[in-house]
């Protein structure tokens, strides 16, 4: 509590006084959350040309949407999710690519 002008004590709570405590981010804070967030190993440089090399295939043959699903679903003439084997592999990255070229041949082309 703290007194006010007029001699009466008050019970609203007082900000600090000092500017680094408003200027700190709280504990809550998003600067703080991702502060404390673990960081995921970076892909070998080989993985990660693979993965951009096959994603921009993908949004050509397929457009956005599409890419995006054909990328991240679970493909069952592939073996997989179609991201990871091509990342994963050379092999794997072919065998997308040659997935791809195929629906663009059977017409599976954004509209």
């Amino acid at each position: 509590m703290s007194q006010q002008h007029d001699g009466t004590e008050s019970t609203a709570p007082q900000a600090p006084d000092t500017d680094e405590a408003a200027s700190a981010p709280s504990a809550a804070s998003p600067a703080n959350h991702w502060k404390r967030r673990p960081r995921a190993p970076a892909l070998p440089r080989e993985q990660a040309v693979r993965q951009g090399e096959i994603s921009r295939l993908a949004f050509l043959s397929l457009g956005r949407e599409r890419a995006i699903e054909f990328l991240n679903g679970s493909h069952e003439a592939l073996g997989g999710r179609p991201l990871d084997l091509a990342t994963d592999s050379e092999e794997g990255a072919s065998a997308v690519a040659a997935e791809l070229e195929r629906m663009a041949a059977a017409g599976n082309r954004p509209g």
